[in-house]
């Protein structure tokens, strides 16, 4: 397991730093952040959040596991940040419909078995011009898999190993001596892998818009965790369907509500 994933508070100052650097500016041009009311699903230890806390915004984050939420308010606590943060399944969230001016989904879309009615959910919480930021990795990328929450040393720097038959894959993850909860959640992603163009099609059913793509080739989260500077995918391998999916290590999506 690489050092990020056992040290939460490493990784919550990654996160923080790379939505710091990388997220607000992106959204910021077609949304002026501070003030707004952001809501992020799947929050996990609330990184991401913390530079819209900073900003004055009035943050809201939702996970299903209990433990990260509990991180999530201690480092909220410790940096004397205000911040809601609520355990809970997002499909049985209430109560908070059309309340957000922005919704943030990182990484969390390619764990999603429901995608589409998953899609819907995240709208029900705009408010009429809201908007919608959803990023996640090619599923055919080198790490597309996640397979860098395993605890092998040497599993979890195995770039495509995800792309191996199930059969295949489970056996190396067995031999690695991963355990069956890590083996299960990483053949459920291999299940529900997220790539682009049935992303843009289930964008299409959920009546979403795209306001803004951008598909990076170095995932600007790199800079903060390995020193690589972010690069964006070059136009003519962006234009070619199969390969872009190889090549596409993070998709930010900016999306909105179609009009009636």
């Amino acid at each position: 397991m690489q050092q990020r994933q056992t040290d939460r508070y490493l990784y919550f100052r990654e996160l923080a730093q790379t939505s710091q650097k990388y997220y607000i500016p992106y959204i910021n041009k077609y949304k002026k952040i501070p003030g707004t009311k952001v809501l992020e699903i799947g929050c996990g230890d609330g990184g991401n959040l913390l530079p819209f806390a900073e900003m004055g915004c009035r943050t809201t984050g939702v996970d299903i596991d209990n433990g990260r939420i509990m991180d999530a308010k201690r480092f909220f606590e410790e940096r004397h940040v205000d911040g809601l943060f609520i355990v809970s399944d997002v499909f049985m969230l209430e109560g908070m419909e059309r309340s957000f001016d922005l919704v943030i989904c990182h990484d969390v879309i390619e764990h999603i078995e429901n995608k589409t009615a998953f899609l819907i959910k995240l709208q029900s919480f705009l408010r009429s011009d809201g908007l919608l930021f959803i990023a996640f990795p090619a599923w055919q990328m080198p790490f597309g898999g996640h397979q860098q929450i395993c605890h092998s040393k040497i599993i979890s720097h195995l770039p495509f190993i995800h792309l191996l038959p199930n059969s295949a894959y489970k056996a190396l993850l067995t031999l690695g001596g991963e355990s069956e909860r890590c083996i299960s959640e990483l053949l459920s992603i291999k299940k529900t892998r997220m790539l682009i163009e049935p992303f843009e099609q289930l964008l299409r059913q959920a009546e979403l818009s795209i306001v803004d793509r951008t598909l990076f080739f170095i995932n600007p989260h790199y800079e903060t965790k390995f020193g690589l500077k972010p690069h964006k995918l070059s136009a003519l391998i962006e234009k070619i369907p199969y390969i872009r999916n190889f090549c596409t290590t993070s998709c930010f999506y900016l999306l909105k509500q179609k009009e009636v």
